[in-house]
């Protein structure tokens, strides 16, 4: 046996086996094996072998112009674009021609309905050549010699403006103070307004008013020594027969009596409110320039002639029996607070936060109507409007120590609000009584509820999650939620299931005490005296007065629909201006909240602007 082991398939192991052949001899054998493979045909695993693979049929190919693609690659393209478009057109058909369930957008809120009513009584109370669109079918042109007719008048021309309620005297306090409220509600709330479709027309009736505002003073002037500030009378006291707008039951259209204008030279109170009115109004209409000045320079007239010139505008007047007023230290507060913001000038604000003046307004002493804010107390609506200065701006000293404070009774006043606490009754109905139980009691919860829906917006604007009441910490929603509760009431959820807003749900005053609504559009002018059947009968309104809030119920929740009891059934442009401002704020998504920089776009900044970065070293 060998050495070496042999390879199990016949063969050594080694590589160089012996072999003692030749080169020559070994070139022959192959030479007959390549003749012995030629002699027999392979098999397939053998071709493999020697020659490779096999030869692949030829591919055939798509020129597109720009580019040459497989036809294999190019029809399974094509086969799939039309399967999907087969596809697409089927299914689309079936969407077309199937019925659907169309999701119709959310109906709008009661608030933003009773809206829609509630800014229309303002048409329904325009004095003077009205508008082409005023959308009061039973209004026309009336009072259009107002000024001209009082010969004692310096200023001549006072037509326009609106009649405070269901007479037909223009009292100008409390009108100055329902534009404010309009004017502020706008600046707040414009997104709203516009959700609404209303921000036109809202701006409308602000312009009807600061129009006119602008016509009862030299509106030109720098200076001035006289401003009206009553068109009409309304005196019958001692069995007065003499024609005049309360003894006569008339529509506006038909007066044909003297109506004698009223006009002051010392009324601090009367004309910082209108300053405040023009200058609020002056923000509103910020886009429109030319009217802007317009208004913030009568403003400022205004408000230098209720400094220079002090006194009570209803001292000695008539005035004092419908609209008296109390003192003009809110007034100052009020007005400077409105002049800053519409002029950006700080001498303005130093005044508003000045603390005699905060000492003199009743800041600090309380009382049974501190928080209760009206025609005639402004202290509760300067109060939040500066806290508002403070949590977005905080201007620190010299003003901080006043807005500090304000921003502190602001709380204290918020806190009263609450049912938890006992600072005011409420009827079983749930109706707070912020004026204790006297008539008229809608325009001050409308107020009150604008002003908590607006600071709870404010506290969460600035990511303030509620405030505190003692050691109590209360929500902001607690706030909306006294608010809601309050409208809520006025617009029929009450122990009588009556709205208080005319031609607002089914069940409203039929008999509003009002002289244009009571009388029947029939072209029939009835005299001073011949209008009385109308006043003193038992149907119905023949017009409605629509969006009108009457006065409201008693404190036990009881309400007489009597067209003669004002106590019940009279309306006012104060408590609709509240009414509408309420509305507005609480209308709408919760998520829109208040345009936080419109109120401070004249305002310049609190600090210096720091210096620029300095320029880049170079070596």
């Amino acid at each position: 046996m060998s050495m070496y082991g042999r390879d199990p398939w016949g063969g050594p192991l080694e590589i160089n086996a012996t072999d003692s052949a030749t080169d020559d001899d070994r070139s022959r054998n192959l030479q007959d094996f390549d003749r012995a493979a030629l002699s027999r045909p392979l098999d397939e695993t053998q071709q493999s072998w020697l020659l490779g693979p096999t030869e692949q049929k030829k591919k055939k190919y798509v020129d597109l112009g720009c580019i040459i693609v497989s036809r294999k690659i190019f029809v399974w393209t094509v086969s799939t674009i039309v399967v999907c478009a087969f596809l697409a057109g089927f299914i689309t058909l079936i969407v077309k021609t199937v019925p659907r369930h169309h999701h119709k957008q959310a109906p709008p809120d009661n608030y933003t309905l009773a809206l829609h009513k509630a800014l229309m009584f303002f048409n329904a109370q325009k004095s003077g050549k009205l508008p082409k669109h005023n959308n009061v079918s039973w209004r026309g042109n009336s009072c259009v010699q107002d000024g001209k007719s009082d010969t004692s008048s310096v200023i001549k021309d006072l037509v326009g403006g609106y009649y405070d309620a269901g007479d037909a005297i223009k009292f100008h306090f409390p009108q100055a103070f329902a534009m404010t409220m309009l004017s502020w509600s706008v600046i707040e709330y414009s997104a709203k307004y516009e959700a609404a479709g209303e921000l036109n027309h809202v701006k409308e009736i602000i312009k009807w008013g600061t129009d006119y505002f602008l016509k009862t003073f030299n509106s030109t002037a720098d200076t001035i020594s006289t401003l009206a500030a009553q068109v009409g009378a309304g005196d019958t006291s001692g069995g007065s027969t003499t024609p005049n707008d309360h003894y006569c039951w008339m529509r506006p259209e038909d007066i044909d009596y003297v109506r004698p204008v009223t006009e002051c030279h010392g009324c601090s109170d009367l004309a910082a409110e209108m300053a405040a009115a023009l200058a609020a109004a002056s923000i509103v209409f910020k886009d429109n320039k030319a009217y802007s000045q317009k208004l913030v320079h009568g403003a400022t007239t205004l408000f230098k002639f209720s400094r220079d010139q002090r006194g009570r505008y209803s001292v000695g007047t008539e005035a004092a029996k419908f609209y008296n007023s109390t003192s003009y230290w809110d007034e100052f507060i009020w007005g400077g607070a409105w002049m800053y913001f519409a002029t950006g000038n700080s001498s303005y604000l130093k005044l508003a936060t000045m603390p005699g003046l905060a000492k003199h307004a009743g800041a600090f002493w309380g009382g049974r109507y501190y928080g209760v804010m009206s025609w005639d107390n402004k202290l509760p609506g300067v109060q939040v409007l500066l806290s508002r200065l403070r949590l977005f701006l905080s201007p620190g000293y010299p003003y901080e120590e006043i807005l500090s404070a304000f921003h502190n009774q602001t709380s204290i006043v918020m806190c009263s609000y609450l049912p938890v606490f006992t600072s005011f009754n409420r009827t079983r109905g749930g109706l707070i009584q912020l004026n204790y139980g006297s008539p008229q009691p809608l325009q001050y919860v409308v107020n009150a509820a604008f002003l908590a829906t607006l600071y709870s917006d404010y506290l969460e604007a600035a990511d303030t999650p509620g405030w505190y009441c003692g050691p109590n910490f209360y929500s902001v929603d607690v706030l909306r939620e006294f608010a809601k509760t309050q409208i809520d009431y006025i617009l029929g959820k009450n122990p009588r299931k009556m709205s208080y807003v005319v031609g607002f749900g089914n069940h409203y005053p039929k008999h509003v005490h009002h002289r244009g609504a009571s009388i029947p559009k029939n072209k029939v002018k009835y005299n001073c005296k011949g209008g009385w059947k109308w006043r003193d009968s038992k149907k119905p309104n023949p017009n409605t007065l629509v969006g009108a809030m009457v006065a409201g119920p008693d404190k036990h929740d009881g309400f007489h629909d009597v067209r003669s009891n004002y106590n019940y059934t009279e309306p006012t442009l104060a408590g609709n201006a509240g009414l509408v401002a309420a509305l507005v704020a609480l209308s709408g998504e919760k998520t829109t909240g208040i345009d936080k920089n419109t109120i401070f776009s004249a305002v310049p900044p609190m600090f210096p602007t720091p210096p620029p970065p300095p320029a880049p070293w170079k070596p």
